[in-house]
């Protein structure tokens, strides 16, 4: 092996064809693929176990959350008469899609959150987001701060009346894992902004980190069928600052600080992933940094399967909610 880690390895794949874009002059893309969407469906008659309803977050920026609400809240409330009874933890969740793809009415990422709200017992707001190059981080993270600050003041009964908004978790998947990690960083210093909202923790589903020097697994896994090494770093291209390498710390957490908040306020940390993605020394790493720092983390990499697997195998993705559900039992 070449004693040069920071040379990517040698791929056949081109990462603009592999992921179905085009570079516009202007710095813009152009999506060629169609991502199949699923819309909301608010459940007026009782047919379906998880109502979804689309609320407009910020019009200027045309970004929304899609609320999923189980059945059960429903149902308890008719049977007890008292809405109190009946609140439900809450899961802020962030799609991923490097940055710059995907929706959270992508039908993929619909039915990773309906059935977490209904395996879960679990309130959950899917937060849309810009995507990058047309917006560059941090507006994603500006966002999904924004979306914070949304669900704290909104009367929207289905959050108001069953969210139990003492029980809150921050959540995402790939590029969704690295909003939710952000986030948390920014909330966990100003606590009191968010109030009534008590954030228990950070749920990172495979999420997405990368940095200027590879990593074992990157160097190992460089045409990873669900996620090459040319399009981690077209993605990482597309969406940080311009002028800026991989070890910047919107994307190389090793680099940055600001975890004293978190372990003072014992706030805990999921992370998850699994030995099929080339990420996944990035994220064990990340590990290792949030313990040493006193930081509560509960991990789970599995052997062999794939970035994201989870959103694509419902075998896998129960196997998640089980683990996530003892989670929650135990921080709530």
């Amino acid at each position: 092996m070449s004693g040069d880690q920071t040379a990517p390895p040698v791929s056949t794949i081109d990462p603009y064809e592999y992921l179905q874009i085009i570079q516009n002059s202007d710095g813009t893309i152009k999506r060629l693929y169609e991502i199949p969407s699923t819309p909301a469906a608010p459940d007026h008659n009782g047919s379906t176990p998880v109502s979804t309803k689309d609320v407009t977050l910020n019009p200027n920026h045309n970004t929304w959350v899609r609320i999923f609400l189980p059945r059960q809240a429903l149902d308890n409330t008719s049977t007890n008469n008292s809405v109190g009874n009946t609140k439900l933890p809450l899961i802020v969740y962030y799609h991923g899609g490097g940055f710059i793809l995907l929706s959270a009415d992508s039908t993929m990422n619909h039915d990773f959150c309906f059935n977490m709200a209904l395996q879960l017992s679990a309130v959950i707001v899917s937060v849309e987001y810009r995507l990058a190059p047309e917006h560059r981080l941090p507006a994603a993270y500006d966002d999904a701060v924004e979306a914070l600050h949304w669900i704290k003041c909104t009367q929207e009964t289905l959050l108001r009346d069953f969210a139990d908004y003492s029980k809150c978790f921050l959540m995402g998947t790939s590029a969704g894992g690295n909003i939710a990690y952000h986030v948390g960083l920014r909330a966990s210093t100003a606590v009191g902004d968010f109030e009534p909202l008590k954030i228990k923790g950070l749920i990172l589903h495979h999420p997405f980190f990368s940095g200027s020097k590879r990593t074992e697994s990157e160097l190992r896994l460089p045409n990873a069928p669900v996620l090459p090494l040319c399009s981690t770093d077209l993605m990482w291209k597309l969406a940080l600052p311009i002028g800026v390498d991989r070890d910047h710390e919107y994307c190389n957490p090793t680099v940055g600080d600001g975890f004293d908040q978190i372990r003072e306020l014992g706030w805990w940390v999921v992370v998850t992933g699994c030995d099929g993605d080339p990420l996944i020394d990035r994220q064990m790493e990340l590990v290792e940094m949030l313990k040493k720092k006193g930081v509560k983390v509960e991990a789970q990499f599995n052997e062999g399967d794939y970035h994201g697997v989870e959103l694509m195998d419902a075998t896998k993705a129960n196997a998640l909610s089980v683990f996530l559900r003892h989670f929650l039992e135990k921080c709530c």
